[in-house]
Protein backbone atom coordinates (compact mmCIF):
# COMPACT_ATOMS: atom_id res chain seq x y z
CA UNK A 1 0.00 0.00 0.00
CA UNK A 2 1.24 3.46 -0.83
CA UNK A 3 1.54 6.52 1.37
CA UNK A 4 0.17 10.04 1.37
CA UNK A 5 2.59 12.45 3.02
CA UNK A 6 1.76 15.76 4.68
CA UNK A 7 4.55 18.35 4.84
CA UNK A 8 3.98 21.61 6.75
CA UNK A 9 6.09 24.48 5.40
CA UNK A 10 6.32 27.88 7.09
CA UNK A 11 6.44 31.12 5.19
CA UNK A 12 10.20 31.45 4.65
CA UNK A 13 10.32 34.96 6.14
CA UNK A 14 9.54 33.41 9.53
CA UNK A 15 11.44 30.16 9.12
CA UNK A 16 14.73 28.91 10.52
CA UNK A 17 15.48 31.79 12.89
CA UNK A 18 18.07 29.60 14.63
CA UNK A 19 20.24 29.71 11.53
CA UNK A 20 21.09 33.23 12.65
CA UNK A 21 21.24 36.48 10.71
CA UNK A 22 22.77 35.00 7.57
CA UNK A 23 21.24 36.79 4.56
CA UNK A 24 20.33 33.54 2.79
CA UNK A 25 18.33 32.17 5.76
CA UNK A 26 14.91 32.56 4.09
CA UNK A 27 16.21 31.17 0.81
CA UNK A 28 17.73 28.20 2.65
CA UNK A 29 14.41 27.42 4.32
CA UNK A 30 12.78 27.35 0.88
CA UNK A 31 15.55 25.17 -0.55
CA UNK A 32 15.19 22.70 2.33
CA UNK A 33 11.47 22.40 1.62
CA UNK A 34 11.95 21.98 -2.12
CA UNK A 35 14.58 19.27 -1.67
CA UNK A 36 12.41 17.47 0.89
CA UNK A 37 9.34 17.50 -1.36
CA UNK A 38 11.32 16.52 -4.46
CA UNK A 39 12.77 13.48 -2.66
CA UNK A 40 9.32 12.44 -1.47
CA UNK A 41 7.80 12.85 -4.93
CA UNK A 42 10.53 10.62 -6.37
CA UNK A 43 10.00 7.81 -3.84
CA UNK A 44 8.08 4.81 -5.15
CA UNK A 45 6.22 4.33 -1.84
CA UNK A 46 4.68 7.81 -1.99
CA UNK A 47 1.36 8.24 -3.77
CA UNK A 48 0.97 11.96 -3.16
CA UNK A 49 2.57 14.81 -1.19
CA UNK A 50 0.38 17.43 0.47
CA UNK A 51 2.15 20.65 1.43
CA UNK A 52 0.44 22.98 3.88
CA UNK A 53 1.79 26.51 3.55
CA UNK A 54 0.68 30.10 3.88
CA UNK A 55 3.05 31.24 1.12
CA UNK A 56 1.45 31.37 -2.30
CA UNK A 57 4.79 31.98 -3.99
CA UNK A 58 6.47 29.01 -2.33
CA UNK A 59 3.37 26.93 -2.98
CA UNK A 60 3.83 27.49 -6.72
CA UNK A 61 7.44 26.30 -6.53
CA UNK A 62 6.49 23.20 -4.54
CA UNK A 63 3.56 22.39 -6.82
CA UNK A 64 6.08 22.32 -9.68
CA UNK A 65 7.83 19.51 -7.78
CA UNK A 66 4.65 17.47 -7.72
CA UNK A 67 3.04 18.54 -4.44
CA UNK A 68 -0.64 19.19 -3.81
CA UNK A 69 -0.81 22.59 -2.10
CA UNK A 70 -3.13 23.05 0.87
CA UNK A 71 -3.34 26.78 1.66
CA UNK A 72 -2.85 27.23 5.40
CA UNK A 73 -5.92 28.61 7.12
CA UNK A 74 -5.53 31.96 8.82
CA UNK A 75 -3.90 31.04 12.11
CA UNK A 76 -5.31 32.10 15.47
CA UNK A 77 -2.36 30.47 17.24
CA UNK A 78 1.42 30.70 17.05
CA UNK A 79 4.46 28.48 17.41
CA UNK A 80 3.97 24.76 17.76
CA UNK A 81 0.20 25.10 18.15
CA UNK A 82 0.08 26.74 14.73
CA UNK A 83 2.33 24.05 13.27
CA UNK A 84 0.15 21.24 14.57
CA UNK A 85 -3.02 22.99 13.39
CA UNK A 86 -1.51 23.23 9.89
CA UNK A 87 -0.63 19.53 10.02
CA UNK A 88 -4.20 18.65 11.03
CA UNK A 89 -5.40 20.62 8.03
CA UNK A 90 -3.08 18.65 5.76
CA UNK A 91 -4.14 15.33 7.29
CA UNK A 92 -7.78 16.14 6.58
CA UNK A 93 -6.98 17.01 2.95
CA UNK A 94 -4.89 13.87 2.49
CA UNK A 95 -7.56 11.59 3.92
CA UNK A 96 -10.22 13.11 1.69
CA UNK A 97 -8.11 12.70 -1.44
CA UNK A 98 -6.41 9.37 -0.60
CA UNK A 99 -8.75 7.57 1.83
CA UNK A 100 -7.13 4.16 1.33
CA UNK A 101 -3.50 5.28 1.62
CA UNK A 102 -1.30 5.05 4.68
CA UNK A 103 -0.50 8.48 6.07
CA UNK A 104 2.75 10.16 7.09
CA UNK A 105 3.65 13.62 8.36
CA UNK A 106 7.18 14.79 7.64
CA UNK A 107 8.93 18.04 8.50
CA UNK A 108 9.99 20.17 5.55
CA UNK A 109 13.59 20.71 6.67
CA UNK A 110 15.34 17.54 5.52
CA UNK A 111 17.66 18.81 2.76
CA UNK A 112 19.74 15.59 2.69
CA UNK A 113 16.66 13.35 2.32
CA UNK A 114 17.12 10.42 -0.06
CA UNK A 115 14.29 8.64 -1.84
CA UNK A 116 15.88 5.25 -1.07
CA UNK A 117 15.75 6.04 2.65
CA UNK A 118 12.10 7.04 2.30
CA UNK A 119 11.12 3.77 0.64
CA UNK A 120 13.04 1.77 3.24
CA UNK A 121 11.55 3.49 6.30
CA UNK A 122 8.03 3.49 4.88
CA UNK A 123 8.38 -0.27 4.48
CA UNK A 124 9.28 -0.52 8.18
CA UNK A 125 6.40 1.75 9.18
CA UNK A 126 3.84 -0.41 7.37
CA UNK A 127 4.30 -3.08 10.06
CA UNK A 128 2.78 -0.90 12.81
CA UNK A 129 -0.52 0.96 13.24
CA UNK A 130 1.40 4.03 14.42
CA UNK A 131 5.13 4.68 14.26
CA UNK A 132 7.64 7.50 14.13
CA UNK A 133 11.17 8.60 13.30
CA UNK A 134 12.95 10.74 15.91
CA UNK A 135 15.44 13.41 14.94
CA UNK A 136 19.16 12.70 15.11
CA UNK A 137 19.34 13.94 18.71
CA UNK A 138 16.55 11.56 19.71
CA UNK A 139 14.42 14.29 21.28
CA UNK A 140 12.21 15.64 18.50
CA UNK A 141 10.29 14.04 15.63
CA UNK A 142 10.92 14.25 11.91
CA UNK A 143 8.21 11.84 10.74
CA UNK A 144 4.98 10.34 12.04
CA UNK A 145 3.27 7.36 10.42
CA UNK A 146 -0.21 5.87 10.66
CA UNK A 147 -1.66 3.06 8.62
CA UNK A 148 -4.82 3.74 6.62
CA UNK A 149 -7.79 4.41 8.86
CA UNK A 150 -5.75 4.75 12.06
CA UNK A 151 -6.35 8.01 13.89
CA UNK A 152 -3.52 9.97 15.46
CA UNK A 153 -2.81 13.45 16.80
CA UNK A 154 0.37 15.29 15.74
CA UNK A 155 2.20 16.93 18.63
CA UNK A 156 5.32 18.36 17.08
CA UNK A 157 7.30 20.65 19.36
CA UNK A 158 9.48 20.36 22.43
CA UNK A 159 10.23 16.75 23.44
CA UNK A 160 7.84 15.53 20.75
CA UNK A 161 9.46 12.11 20.58
CA UNK A 162 8.35 11.32 24.13
CA UNK A 163 4.87 12.72 23.49
CA UNK A 164 4.39 10.73 20.30
CA UNK A 165 5.84 7.57 21.82
CA UNK A 166 3.44 7.85 24.76
CA UNK A 167 0.60 8.17 22.25
CA UNK A 168 1.47 4.78 20.76
CA UNK A 169 3.89 5.59 17.95
CA UNK A 170 6.56 2.88 17.77
CA UNK A 171 10.06 4.33 17.35
CA UNK A 172 11.56 2.87 14.18
CA UNK A 173 15.10 1.57 14.48
CA UNK A 174 17.15 3.79 12.18
CA UNK A 175 20.77 4.91 12.54
CA UNK A 176 21.29 8.50 13.66
CA UNK A 177 22.91 9.33 10.31
CA UNK A 178 19.84 8.31 8.30
CA UNK A 179 18.85 11.19 6.05
CA UNK A 180 15.27 11.02 7.35
CA UNK A 181 16.53 11.87 10.86
CA UNK A 182 18.71 14.82 9.86
CA UNK A 183 16.50 17.89 10.08
CA UNK A 184 18.18 21.30 10.04
CA UNK A 185 17.56 24.06 12.58
CA UNK A 186 21.07 25.36 13.25
CA UNK A 187 24.32 25.93 11.36
CA UNK A 188 25.74 22.81 13.03
CA UNK A 189 22.76 20.80 11.78
CA UNK A 190 23.40 22.08 8.28
CA UNK A 191 27.02 20.93 8.47
CA UNK A 192 25.89 17.46 9.57
CA UNK A 193 23.35 17.27 6.74
CA UNK A 194 26.05 18.41 4.35
CA UNK A 195 28.17 15.43 5.38
CA UNK A 196 25.36 13.15 4.16
CA UNK A 197 24.98 15.01 0.87
CA UNK A 198 22.57 17.88 0.37
CA UNK A 199 19.80 18.00 -2.18
CA UNK A 200 20.34 19.94 -5.41
CA UNK A 201 18.50 23.14 -4.47
CA UNK A 202 20.28 23.55 -1.14
CA UNK A 203 23.63 22.65 -2.74
CA UNK A 204 23.22 25.22 -5.51
CA UNK A 205 22.19 27.93 -3.07
CA UNK A 206 25.12 27.31 -0.71
CA UNK A 207 27.50 27.15 -3.65
CA UNK A 208 26.30 30.51 -4.94
CA UNK A 209 26.67 32.06 -1.50
CA UNK A 210 30.18 30.75 -0.92
CA UNK A 211 31.57 31.63 -4.31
Amino acid sequence: MTWAVVVPVKDSSHAKSRLGDRPERAALAEAFAIDTVAALAAASAVERVFVVTGSGRLGIRLAARGAVIVPEAVAKTTGHDRLNAAIEQGIAAARRACPHANLAVMTGDLPALRSADIDSVFGLAAAYPRSMVPDAEGIGTTTLFARAGVMFIPRFGLDSRAVHETAGHVVLDLPSNSSIRRDVDTAADLDMAGALGLGPNTSVLLGSVHH
